[in-house]
């Protein structure tokens, strides 16, 4: 498949791909990708949630990287999956902050629509039938703004599909220098369900994140007055 890269609009459709090379990858569809995790003999799985201002082929480098790291503490332990969301491919990290920033809130429906895909899998007798269910964990790893995809996906899913609330399908849920608002994982703020869905969430900050101050002050050009989350405190929900 060709991805085009400057089109940073959010589509409807979730393409579940093989990387077989730089800039190459192959669709295998949703049933097809789930089979192949179960199959792994890696007993837990790592989804790692990119930044903004990242295209695909910086993201897999990152990936690599995770996944060295996982081996060398425990080989066939963990297994790295990106989700990668469309950031912008202008010139100006200005101009890709806000256009990244909305491709990530309008990404939200797509990817909740791969958390139902994922439940309807693993309740299926066909694929996970109580003598041979996937018993493997799921954490996640979402970095910087990829903390607002994640939060924006939990909040839809909950809207759309599961009102009376989220199941506690993560393990561990890492929130790394994330550009979401000081307050959002409390009760009743928009990122409450991260909560919700995870057994654990642990939150790293850096007060010196550059970045993450750049972020606040351009939040503030729109009257978003708050802290972000990654640069004041960290916390451990468990």
């Amino acid at each position: 498949m060709i991805f085009d890269l400057n089109n940073n609009a959010a589509s409807n459709s979730v393409y579940f791909c093989e990387r077989t090379g730089e800039g190459e990858h192959t669709e295998i569809g949703s049933i097809e990708f789930l089979n192949r995790i179960k199959a792994t003999h890696c007993r837990q799985i790592l989804i790692y949630i990119h930044g903004f201002s990242n295209l695909p082929e910086d993201v897999f480098p990152a990936v690599a990287e995770f996944q060295a790291l996982c081996d060398a503490k425990k080989q066939n332990e963990i297994l790295v999956i990106p989700i990668i969301w469309p950031c912008d491919n202008d010139f100006g990290i200005v101009q890709d902050y806000w256009d990244d920033q909305k491709a990530a809130d309008q990404s939200a429906y797509s990817f909740s629509r791969v958390l139902e895909k994922f439940m309807a899998w693993r309740n299926s007798e066909k694929y996970n039938s109580q003598d041979d269910p996937c018993l493997k964990r799921i954490n996640v790893l979402a970095h910087s703004m990829g903390n607002r995809v994640f939060r924006e996906t939990l909040a839809a899913w909950n809207k759309y599909d599961l009102p009376k609330g989220l199941p506690l399908i993560f393990r561990n849920t890492f929130l790394v220098a994330a550009d979401v608002v000081n307050e959002t994982l409390q009760e009743g703020e928009r990122g409450e369900h991260i909560c919700h869905a995870s057994r654990n969430v642990i939150v790293y900050h850096a007060s010196d994140d550059l970045a993450l101050r750049a972020s606040k002050a351009s939040n503030l050009k729109n009257n978003i007055a708050s802290r972000r989350l990654g640069t004041y405190r960290a916390g451990k929900h468990g």
